[in-house]
């Protein structure tokens, strides 16, 4: 196969980054984000610390802060000049390479400019109409004859990462392997040589994926990046490399999660379940108030290029910032009864996608991805309700956060 497989073929990436991003220890972290945001919007410290989740361990050195108030956090993430992204390079380098994330102005606004032409919202809802669906109903097909499934392992964990195979055109043979080492490279922080393994053989493959595109006349993802010039000049293969590694965890890793979350939400809560089922138009709200109540990544992270103050206390150039979103979020200062999953709550700005020059680059595309979702699973599993022979699902994590299994039952 072009595609090569770690030398150890029984690693599981999939369990080493779950426990990487506190999985196994950490189940409700808002209990403890609320006693922390009480005490100051701004504190020193690891925000894993408090939880005894596993620290990050590329930013030891580095004195650390963390912002929980929406305020706080919105201030740091719409001024880019103060509060740099170039932190990330430590994490994102040595597997990734240089992508969007650890670019700032004027190197992140130039490529971003050419990124973000593949996920308008006009390129976006063409997606929406033709593969979206094509790959969420393909799945549902496995299991909608059965009555009953477990949405996350047979649905909602694949389906996003399909439609990404689908803009690459990757040959079928080779998706698990390419999936097994996408998931790999986000475990640098616990596992630093597999990721560096994984970064180097999906490197090495998806190299020759562009060479092969380049010399043909395909309209898939890759053939465009591989053509596309940017002053006069192609995009180099270095740049082009490292933005389709993080794009199967910048946008399959986080609508699954995303899409799972919001199951759990309707689902617990079946009054606005079937609210959502009868009137459709209900579905974008229903969206954000899911990725405001349960985002699927928690914290962000900046340093300031100078010494700052941030709602009262002094931070020093160069520090670690772990920007809280997740906190920011329930903050009950922004919105009232925050821990309460309510899709008819009055219409409030989450931050689940970042905010200013940094906001995801992908967000029109999750939310179309998430919409069809749900709208074919309320279209072809009738009465789609919570299995009572199985434990109510739970979306567990810190640095991530989603359920393990969504077990349902349908008519």
């Amino acid at each position: 196969m072009r595609i090569q497989d770690y030398d150890d073929a029984d690693f599981d990436p999939f369990t080493t980054f779950n426990r990487a991003q506190g999985a196994e220890v950490v189940a409700d972290p808002y209990p403890v984000l609320h006693e922390l945001r009480a005490r100051g919007s701004v504190q020193a410290g690891d925000v894993r610390q408090p939880f005894g989740a596993p620290l990050d361990q590329m930013m030891l050195d580095l004195p650390s802060y963390m912002l929980f108030g929406y305020d706080a956090v919105h201030e740091v993430l719409s001024d880019s000049q103060t509060y740099s992204s170039a932190l990330f390079e430590r994490i994102m380098l040595p597997t990734f390479g240089r992508v969007l994330p650890v670019m700032d102005a004027p190197e992140h606004t130039r490529y971003r400019r050419l990124f973000q032409k593949a996920f308008l919202p006009g390129a976006v809802a063409k997606w929406g109409e033709t593969l979206v669906p094509r790959v969420v109903n393909r799945f549902i097909d496995r299991f909608a004859d059965r009555g009953h499934a477990e949405l996350v392992t047979e649905f909602t964990e694949h389906y996003p990462f399909h439609f990404i195979y689908g803009q690459l055109e990757l040959p079928e043979d080779e998706l698990l392997i390419f999936h097994k080492l996408t998931v790999g490279l986000m475990c640098i922080t616990i596992d630093y040589p597999h990721a560096v393994e994984a970064s180097r053989k999906m490197g090495d493959y998806l190299a020759l994926l562009v060479e092969e595109r380049r010399a043909s006349n395909g309209d898939d993802l890759i053939s465009m990046l591989a053509r596309v010039e940017i002053d006069g000049e192609v995009l180099p293969n270095e740049i082009v490399i490292s933005f389709l590694r993080i794009l199967m965890n910048a946008g399959g890793d986080t609508t699954y999660r995303g899409t799972s979350n919001l199951l759990v939400g309707l689902l617990t809560h079946p009054d606005q379940l079937e609210a959502v089922r009868l009137d459709r138009s209900l579905i974008p709200q229903a969206i954000e108030e899911a990725l405001r109540w349960n985002c699927p990544v928690m914290t962000l992270t900046r340093t300031p290029v100078r010494d700052v103050q941030i709602a009262g206390v002094d931070i020093p150039r160069g520090a670690k910032l772990d920007v809280v979103v997740g906190s920011a979020n329930r903050d009950p200062s922004r919105f009232e009864d925050p821990d309460r999953f309510d899709i008819f709550r009055p219409a409030g700005k989450h931050k689940t996608f970042g905010f200013g020059p940094h906001v995801c680059l992908g967000q029109h595309l999750a939310r179309v991805e998430m919409t069809r979702a749900l709208n074919a699973l309320l279209d072809r599993l009738p009465n789609l309700r919570l299995d009572p022979d199985h434990p109510a699902p739970q979306v567990r994590g810190l640095g991530i956060r989603s359920p393990a299994a969504i077990h349902v039952r349908f008519d």
